[in-house]
């Protein structure tokens, strides 16, 4: 119930509280001046005597009614009291009809019965018929058909504000549902809002743990590419010098080591940032290929070789560190398990994708059984799946004992923003 309704209902509540007060002293003030209307003294000594019976049945309800809510028995016991107060009080003197008209107003709240309720109004009709007729009781024909079309009259009326009541009624449970609709509406919204909340903090929480890890995995990754590489071809190097006793020799391999230094250096600080790898900072995907295919074989002896076929595009950042980074732990995987003689590389654009494949003519393995990870902590093949499944590619390696290894990386074809 809204506080409009809470008010309403007070006010009823005093209304139907004082006004059978107000029009009992209505009718008595002015039974006064019309005395001439009771001629006998037997008459007026009725009316008073009514009058202060009446007033007693007021005082008696005003008690009653704190326990009789109703409607039930009781109210409509003292409803037909007053009642038949009233209809005697309006035989006497016509102006009582006032009082009698109390029972217009308060009739659904003392009579139970829908049926009894259409009762109790048009025995209230009746005495107020006969006082606009003129009093009862009428002398004459004409008194009484003028009294019956006043009763008539007097019926429709209230069966016209009786039917509107209803409708009021009626409107006002509708709009009671639909304000306690709205209330649990209102509060399943609040419910489902805090509930929202809690899980936007778990996903704010969920999503920062992914990033995380994600970035740890991406760093790890970036180091083993960079410094692992690095300091393995650097070790390479230094034990060359360390076996020849040629100085001219072992200066070559100190500036290879050297330069493997100042690359692992800046390529570690490019991670850390988050930038493209050096090769790519000022070369495309396929000149980077070629020069870092052919360093690496200049630093350990391999014959190499570098293949372009297709139209070549300019790709999305992220997609050619991610072919180059796959190249670079491939030639690593070469130099340090193969033993081959020869490696080829191959990057194909085709149509909506870009495919790189690296062969050896090395000793080979057997794909079944190595783990994700080698021995010394490298990420190896598990790695590289790992870097083409973020650019939503897939990577395969197929090898055999004896028959070399082909690693082949397929990702889709993403230009570079302009």
């Amino acid at each position: 119930m809204t506080t409009v309704d809470r008010d309403m209902e007070r006010r009823w509540d005093v209304f139907h509280r004082w006004q059978p007060y107000g029009l009992l002293g209505v009718g008595a003030v002015l039974s006064v001046p019309t005395a001439e209307l009771m001629p006998s003294t037997a008459e007026r000594v009725a009316v008073a005597v009514l009058v202060v019976v009446a007033l007693a049945l007021q005082l008696w309800w005003g008690r009653a009614v704190r326990t009789h809510r109703g409607p039930d028995s009781t109210s409509a016991a003292y409803y037909t009291a007053r009642w038949a107060i009233g209809f005697v009080l309006t035989w006497l003197n016509p102006l009582f009809a006032f009082y009698v008209s109390t029972g217009y107003f308060d009739v659904n709240e003392r009579i139970p019965d829908q049926r009894w309720r259409r009762v109790g109004l048009v025995a209230c009709s009746v005495p107020v018929a006969g006082a606009q007729a003129g009093g009862l009781p009428f002398h004459g024909g004409a008194g009484w058909l003028l009294f019956v079309g006043l009763l008539v009259a007097n019926n429709v009326l209230l069966t016209l504000v009786a039917h509107f009541y209803e409708l009021e009624e009626s409107l006002s449970r509708a709009r009671a549902e639909s304000i306690t609709e709205l209330e649990g509406a209102n509060a399943a919204l609040h419910q489902a809002l805090d509930e929202n909340a809690a899980l936007h903090a778990q996903l704010l929480v969920q999503a920062r743990e992914a990033g995380i890890a994600d970035e740890r995995r991406r760093l790890a990754a970036e180091i083993h590419d960079t410094l692992a590489q690095g300091l393995t071809g650097i070790i390479a190097q230094l034990q060359v010098v360390a076996n020849t006793p040629d100085p001219a020799v072992a200066r070559t391999h100190v500036d290879r080591a050297s330069d493997l230094a100042r690359h692992s250096l800046g390529e570690a600080r490019r991670s850390v940032q988050n930038l493209a790898p050096v090769a790519l900072a000022r070369d495309g995907l396929p000149r980077a290929l070629r020069k870092t295919i052919d360093q690496w074989a200049e630093r350990t002896g391999v014959r190499a070789e570098f293949i372009l076929t297709g139209a070549a595009e300019h790709l999305h950042a992220e997609v050619s560190a991610t072919l180059l980074r796959i190249t670079q732990e491939a030639l690593a995987n070469v130099s340090k398990h193969a033993d081959a003689s020869r490696v080829v590389a191959t990057l194909s654009f085709m149509g909506d994708e870009v495919t790189l494949d690296v062969r050896d003519d090395g000793r080979g393995f057997d794909p079944m059984a190595v783990p994700g990870r080698t021995g010394t902590g490298g990420f190896g093949l598990d790695g590289m799946r790992a870097r083409a499944a973020r650019m939503a590619g897939s990577l395969t390696v197929e090898a055999e004992p004896g028959y070399g290894t082909a690693v082949s990386a397929r990702v889709p074809l993403v230009c570079h923003d302009r």
